[in-house]
């Protein structure tokens, strides 16, 4: 009977371990061959180390191709906290190539985490602490590639272009705007180490290589860019003004060509600029009153309103005009007497232009100043860009309408204002500017999108437009804008001596000196818009300060466009005040005692019989009192 029984007992424990061993080959199978991938993916996972790769965000061009934003190759800090062996000791070795708080590098990489980057310490090192820390063969301690936003020629467009963080990522500026575009996607080198941070060979390293950003085309053309970063720097230092902005734009189609203002910043040190500097891209941003500038819009509302014949029709300016019991005052004591409408553009008469805007009425004054995009956005692809000021409808009384009419109690941009006299001079055309051109992969530089000019509206007829061109030439050759004359190159343009206001206040110093350039006159490529706020150090008059600047930037940008000189144009009125010009001629390979010009001066350079170089260049003018640098040599060194 107990012997049967434990029989019984017997069967029952080798039932009982028969079914063990057969669920431990089930399960062994199953971990073998059903469940094996899964299992050994999440091994390799546990034993998986991600190190990143930074992606190379998208360059920046002009339109000639000359690379405006660039990046630089570098190196950047993490460690493998599992793989430190003294983690005190490592921290202090690091601070000291890092010149950064030790304790807070210990608390890095000392986390509970499989990879950590040190930031922003050991970001975008430069090679001296990048090779330092090498030499050191920490353990755990790795340097991968990363790149540098570098801007190749610094504080030039600096406040159109911005700049990135120390992650790469826009914070102002295009960087910020287009930032999507320019952007790429990181990629990263994946390690495979076990729990005591010792490499597994059996593993090889797996690359997921990063994809660069898209670059960028602007409209902006260096050839223009350059010669009015020259100028503005030059101004900025002669003048000393509060700040200096120009804008350039071709009237044919909306094209931003240069864009500037001062004070400017480095954007490769950023951290250092001061944020209203950076923030404010002036010529978008920065709203006041254009003063006689804006007397292109009225004077061209007029002439399409067939309100007067311009060479015609006359206007007696006293010196003053009443409206509204206000006396308006004329910029010359007693006034400019009789004159042709012309000529009252050609004078900036105040008076005269009230008389214009009386004509043009309210309705069909605020009307024009609409169509002309002036109280809204233009819309530009650039951020910061701010709206202009102007009187409510209900409000815009005679007294407004009068000043209005000659630009005062009216707030622009330099971008709304520049867009509405390209349309006055392009044919009556209003368009929408724009400074991106292109957008295209940067490895196959497949075009992703290109923007085409957009033209909104016909804001004034084709015979208006020509009729304007041809009065804005007079003011150049007979009225305000002379210093603004080129011989050879037909311009066109008008001065602006306008009043600073602050919080809604005229000041009781200082002015806003600004002039409105169009050339080629009788086919306009470049509209270019110059303004100076309380400049110190000069006569503060727009004519006067602005306009030679204006001719600068012309003279040199002129030739760069292909612009070619004509034979025949308007001669300038001269007065007793005016600076003549003359055109340098050649004196490369002539000898010492053959230079000779009753007209102006020389001034000799090194030793020697021969002409060897010369500046003014031949074809360039001078200034009556200026001289030509002459440079001497020998015959053999003649070019």
């Amino acid at each position: 009977m107990v012997f049967s029984k434990m029989i019984q007992k017997i069967k029952w424990v080798n039932m009982v371990m028969t079914i063990i061993i057969v669920c431990i080959v089930i399960r062994l199978g199953y971990s073998q061959f059903i469940a094996y991938q899964e299992l050994s993916l999440k091994a390799t996972e546990s034993w998986q180390r991600s190190f990143p790769l930074e992606a190379s965000r998208g360059k920046i061009y002009d339109s000639q191709h000359v690379t405006l934003v660039d990046n630089l190759t570098t190196s950047s800090l993490i460690v493998v906290p599992s793989q430190i062996k003294d983690p005190i000791h490592t921290a202090y070795q690091l601070a000291q190539i890092l010149e950064c708080d030790e304790k807070t590098l210990l608390d890095k990489i000392q986390k509970k985490v499989s990879v950590e980057r040190i930031q922003p310490e050991g970001r975008q090192l430069d090679e001296n602490k990048a090779y330092s820390i090498d030499r050191l063969k920490l353990p755990g301690v790795y340097l991968v590639q990363d790149t540098l936003r570098y801007y190749p020629f610094q504080n030039y467009l600096a406040q159109t272009l911005g700049f990135v963080g120390i992650d790469n990522q826009g914070l102002v500026g295009l960087e910020l705007q287009y930032d999507d575009y320019l952007s790429g996607v990181n990629g990263s080198i994946h390690y495979y180490m076990n729990a005591k941070g010792q490499n597994l060979n059996i593993y090889p390293a797996d690359y997921v290589y990063p994809t660069s950003g898209m670059d960028i085309e602007l409209t902006i053309d260096t050839r223009v860019q350059d010669v009015v970063e020259r100028e503005l720097n030059n101004a900025y230092a002669t003048y000393d003004p509060d700040s200096i902005l120009c804008l350039a734009m071709d009237p044919r189609n909306g094209k931003i060509l240069a864009i500037c203002s001062k004070p400017d910043f480095d954007p490769n040190d950023y951290q250092n600029a001061d944020s209203e500097i950076y923030n404010r891209n002036l010529p978008i941003w920065k709203s006041y009153e254009p003063g006689s500038t804006f007397k292109i819009i009225t004077f061209s509302s007029a002439l399409n309103e067939n309100l007067f014949d311009m060479d015609k029709d006359t206007y007696y300016d006293k010196g003053y005009e009443i409206v509204g019991g206000v006396r308006i005052k004329s910029w010359k004591k007693g006034g400019h007497g009789l004159q042709t409408f012309r000529e009252v553009l050609q004078n900036s008469s105040n008076p005269g232009f009230v008389e214009i805007g009386r004509r043009l009425g309210k309705e069909r004054l605020y009307q024009y100043i609409q169509d002309f995009g002036l109280t809204q956005k233009t819309g530009v692809d650039m951020m910061g860009e701010s709206s202009g000021i102007m009187f409510d409808y209900d409000k815009f009384n005679e007294v407004e309408q009068a000043t209005v009419a000659f630009g005062q109690g009216i707030s622009v941009t330099p971008i709304q204002l520049v867009r509405a006299v390209c349309a006055c001079v392009n044919g009556g055309k209003l368009y929408q500017p724009y400074i991106v051109n292109k957008i295209y992969n940067s490895k196959t530089h497949e075009v992703v999108s290109e923007k085409q000019p957009k033209m909104l509206k016909q804001v004034i007829r084709e015979d208006t437009s020509a009729k304007v061109r041809d009065a804005l030439e007079g003011v150049v050759t007979d009225g305000g804008g002379k210093n603004a004359y080129i011989d050879g190159y037909r311009i066109g343009g008008k001065t602006g001596t306008a009043q600073r206001a602050i919080n809604g206040t005229y000041a009781g110093n200082g002015y806003i000196l600004s002039f409105l350039g169009v050339a080629p006159i009788d086919d306009p490529q470049i509209v270019l818009y110059l303004a100076m706020d309380n400049p110190k150090k000069c006569v503060q008059y727009g004519g006067t300060t602005a306009a030679p600047i204006a001719r600068k930037i012309f003279m040199d940008v002129l030739p760069a466009l292909g612009v070619q000189k004509v034979t025949q144009q308007r001669e300038k009125a001269y007065v007793w005040t005016d600076t003549r010009t003359f055109d340098v001629q050649n004196y490369i390979g002539k000898k010492k005692s053959e230079v000779k010009n009753d007209q102006y001066g020389f001034e000799f350079l090194g030793e020697g019989d021969y002409v060897i170089d010369q500046l003014p260049r031949v074809g360039e003018q001078i200034e009556e009192g200026q001289k030509v640098k002459i440079m001497l040599g020998n015959q053999q060194e003649i070019r």
